[in-house]
């Protein structure tokens, strides 16, 4: 076993979930759990697929599991799976955080096509330019160690405040044993300012999930001017708001993988998948007693 490869405890956890192999297709899906370590080592160091190791078989296979499995969203599901398995242990903390995080495009993930000017392309497959360079931007909402609860890719020039109820939206974790519908809604949601819209709080509220978001100095300064029209003050446990350091924590782990702390994805499709992918290993790797 290669360093960053699947331990047996990590594969005895995978395995179950993967799909069952298609009949016919015969040598194709011989040794999955190869080719599944075959396409983490291309996570891992970032490298163009044609340079995974041939102790993984050949790069074609590595890189056409990966992509098939984007395509029919395999890899979503096997993080909806790590999170069920999760809830079912009872392993998942629900004061959940919001936050987002840059990341720099490679060269070569620029020049994807589907018509329209090169902006329109650029902004369809999830990339921004700045004068920084090609830029994309992940936003995630965790749970309370940090592991994923709901992740979107947009290009980097997004902004925060605008994403909080479209990633609420996302959020569906199966409960095994339990009649009705997948949980979707946090005890609790803790973020930074760039979250404490006036939308955002009212969404949060319908949602009946707990705001821990301080107030911009603006928006301090707007309520204090209108005297007892400008109303109270939102509420804000500033303990709680000090294990907000948990969801930096979780995109630092998954940045240890260099095809997550730089993009090298054309289509955003792929690079959304990539994303799905490491974060079901964070969820099988980052126990509690790792966090």
């Amino acid at each position: 076993m290669a360093r960053g490869d699947l331990t047996d405890a990590e594969w005895a956890i995978l395995e179950p979930m993967l799909p069952a192999p298609t009949p016919g297709r015969g040598g194709r899906w011989g040794d999955r759990r190869r080719v599944i370590n075959g396409i983490l080592w291309r996570m891992r160091t970032g490298a163009p697929w044609r340079d995974v190791p041939e102790r993984y078989g050949p790069w074609k296979t590595c890189y056409e599991r990966y992509r098939r499995w984007a395509a029919d969203g395999t890899w979503a599901r096997l993080k909806r799976q790590v999170q069920s398995r999760a809830e079912a242990a009872g392993d998942i903390d629900w004061d959940a955080q919001v936050d987002s995080t840059i990341v720099r495009a490679h060269q070569h993930a620029a020049g994807a096509r589907k018509g329209g000017s090169p902006e329109e392309s650029r902004a369809a497959q999830g990339l921004g330019r700045s004068r920084g360079g090609l830029t994309s931007k992940i936003h995630s909402i965790t749970e309370g160690r940090g592991r994923s609860l709901a992740t979107r890719v947009t290009p980097g020039q997004a902004a925060d405040t605008k994403q909080l109820e479209s990633l609420l939206d996302d959020i569906a974790v199966p409960r095994p044993g339990k009649a009705g519908r997948p949980r979707k809604r946090p005890d609790s949601l803790t973020g930074d300012k760039a979250y404490g819209s006036k939308a955002n709080r009212a969404a949060l509220r319908s949602r009946k999930i707990k705001a821990v978001i301080p107030e911009r100095r603006d928006q301090v300064n707007n309520r204090l001017r209108k005297g007892s029209a400008g109303g109270r003050p939102p509420s804000f446990d500033s303990a709680q708001y000090k294990q907000r350091n948990q969801v930096e924590r979780g995109f630092n782990r998954r940045k240890q993988f260099r095809a997550v702390a730089t993009r090298y994805d054309k289509l955003g499709s792929h690079w959304q998948a990539t994303n799905d992918l490491i974060e079901v290993i964070d969820w099988i790797r980052a126990t509690p007693d790792k966090t």
